[in-house]
């Protein structure tokens, strides 16, 4: 997938959560029309593995009421305050285990069988793609391993 102007990197954080600002960026160029095709089938909350689900379901809200929400406007940290306030309160440590859980998606788990093929149809065979978002953030022109993006989360 191209780089896309507007999208950031699956490793930055909002608040104390990685992916979700690459949520927002999603719904916003979406919304825009800015968006790509190849990530049409990744939005939403309808499939159990996509991020955008998995992001949605351990804040406590469906990915419906964070678009109309996030497309009302605000910043990125008015729109997390409202997540707050309406889904599933999560303590430090279970942001912690979030954080840890997203980025290492694909190692040694369920996703591990599907991660060989995106590397190869992507084109990135040769890489040092060990997870889902490494492939993202590689596909994407980024390079998590040389700067060892994993830690800030």
């Amino acid at each position: 997938m191209p780089h896309v102007p507007g999208l950031r990197s699956c490793y930055a954080k909002v608040g104390r959560f990685v992916y979700f600002g690459r949520m927002l960026d999603k719904i916003r160029l979406h919304a825009a029309g800015r968006l790509p095709a190849e990530y049409h089938a990744n939005l939403g909350d309808s499939q159990t593995y996509v991020l955008d689900g998995r992001c949605c379901r351990f804040l406590g809200i469906r990915h419906a009421d964070l678009r109309e929400r996030t497309l009302a406007g605000g910043t990125d940290e008015e729109i997390l305050a409202w997540v707050h306030a309406h889904g599933t309160p999560r303590t430090d440590e279970e942001c912690h285990m979030w954080n840890r859980f997203i980025v290492k998606l694909g190692w040694r788990d369920e996703r591990s069988a599907v991660l060989p093929q995106r590397i190869k149809d992507a084109g990135l065979t040769g890489k040092p793609i060990e997870t889902l978002v490494d492939h993202i953030e590689f596909d994407e022109g980024r390079d998590p391993v040389a700067t060892k993006a994993w830690e800030s989360v």
